[in-house]
C-alpha cells in the first residue's frame, strides 16, 4: 500500500510536465476533478513513472556510483544488475522521502478527497520536486540548458521551466556521480599498479595482474566496510 501511494504521488508530481486538459475538450457536465478523469490521468501517468524516477530523483547519481564501484573491482557482472537497481531504488525512496511526503500531503490526498481540482494538484505537486531539483542543480547547468534552447534564463528560481530544469538536474547528477566515482576508482587503480609492478619485477609477466589484485581489492573493501562508506558518501552529497 505504501509503495502504491508513493507511485501515485510521483505520478501526480510529474503531471505538471503534461499540462492541463483544456476545458473545452471535456464533454459537457464532466468536471476535471471527476473520478473518470482522475482515473484516466493516474493510469496514463503510471506509464511514465520509470522515466520520472530516472530523470527527476536521486536515482541517477546512486546507480552510476554503484556501477562504478562494480567496475572498479573488475567484475562487471557482480553484484548483478537487479541487486544494484533494487539498492538504488531503496536509497532513492529514503532520500526522496521528505519530497514524496510533501507531494502526498499537498497534492495527492487533497485531490483524492475532492478538496482541490486536477489543475491545482498539478501546480502543488510540482513544487516539492522543483525545490529538490533546484537544491541539487548549479546555476551554470540551468544557464547551459537555456543557452542550448536559445532562451533567456529566468530571474527567479520558481520561474525555471521544469522541462529545462530536468535535463539541467541530470547534468548535475552525472557530474557529481563521476566525481564520486573518480575518488572511488583511485585506490583500486593504485592496487592494480602495485600488483603489476610486483609481478613485473618477479618476471611473472604471463600472470594476469587482475588475478592477483582482485582478491586484494575485495579484502580491502571488506575490511574498511566499503559499501557503507560509499552509501554514506552518496547520501552526504545531497543537499
Amino acid at each position: 500500500m505504501r509503495l502504491t501511494r508513493r507511485l501515485l504521488t510521483m505520478a501526480f508530481a510529474a503531471s505538471g510536465l503534461l499540462g492541463a486538459v483544456p476545458a473545452h475538450a471535456a464533454p459537457h457536465g464532466l468536471g476535471m476533478s471527476s473520478d473518470v478523469v482522475r482515473t484516466a490521468l493516474i493510469l496514463t501517468l503510471l506509464a511514465v513513472i520509470p522515466s520520472i524516477l530516472i530523470c527527476m530523483t536521486s536515482f541517477v547519481r546512486i546507480i552510476v556510483v554503484l556501477s562504478m564501484v562494480r567496475h572498479a573491482f573488475g567484475m562487471p557482472e557482480t553484484p548483478p544488475n537487479p541487486v544494484l537497481v533494487s539498492l538504488a531504488l531503496f536509497m532513492t525512496a529514503f532520500i526522496m522521502s521528505p519530497t514524496l511526503t510533501a507531494l502526498n500531503n499537498n497534492a495527492v490526498q487533497p485531490l483524492l478527497a475532492n478538496r482541490i481540482s486536477v489543475e491545482e494538484a498539478m501546480a502543488k505537486g510540482t513544487v516539492p520536486l522543483r525545490d529538490f531539483m533546484l537544491a541539487q542543480t548549479r546555476d551554470a547547468d540551468i544557464e547551459a540548458i537555456y543557452a542550448i534552447a536559445h532562451a533567456t534564463p529566468p530571474d527567479r528560481p520558481d520561474q525555471v521551466d521544469i522541462l529545462k530544469l530536468a535535463p539541467a538536474f541530470m547534468l548535475n547528477e552525472l557530474r557529481v556521480s563521476f566525481t564520486i566515482g573518480f575518488v572511488i576508482l583511485l585506490p583500486f587503480l593504485l592496487i592494480d599498479l602495485v600488483v603489476s609492478a610486483i609481478l613485473l619485477s618477479l618476471g611473472m609477466m604471463m600472470v594476469p595482474p587482475a588475478t592477483i589484485s582482485l582478491p586484494i581489492k575485495l579484502l580491502m573493501f571488506v575490511l574498511i566496510d566499503g559499501w557503507s562508506l560509499v552509501l554514506q558518501g552518496v547520501l552526504g552529497s545531497f543537499r
